[in-house]
């Protein structure tokens, strides 16, 4: 075997064993949860189906998150 090959091997043993940081995992969620929120009450708001405020977008920002931590962690 070439060192190529021993350190593709390694590296794959490594992210395979990493467990990784949760608060990043937390963050991330948070992140794209508030993201796909904002998108999703201003799509409904264009369709005149619901009302764009802060509010709206922080319950489904809420919601979202904890759906997929749930999933996430089950």
């Amino acid at each position: 075997m070439s060192d190529s090959d021993q350190e593709r091997q390694g590296f794959g043993e490594g992210i395979e064993s990493s467990q990784g940081d949760p608060r990043v995992l937390l963050v991330m969620n948070a992140v794209l949860s508030i993201l796909f929120a904002w998108m999703v009450i201003w799509g409904l708001s264009f369709l005149d189906i619901v009302q764009f405020g802060i509010v709206n977008v922080a319950t489904a920002a809420i919601l979202l998150f904890t759906m997929t931590y749930v999933v996430t962690m089950a």
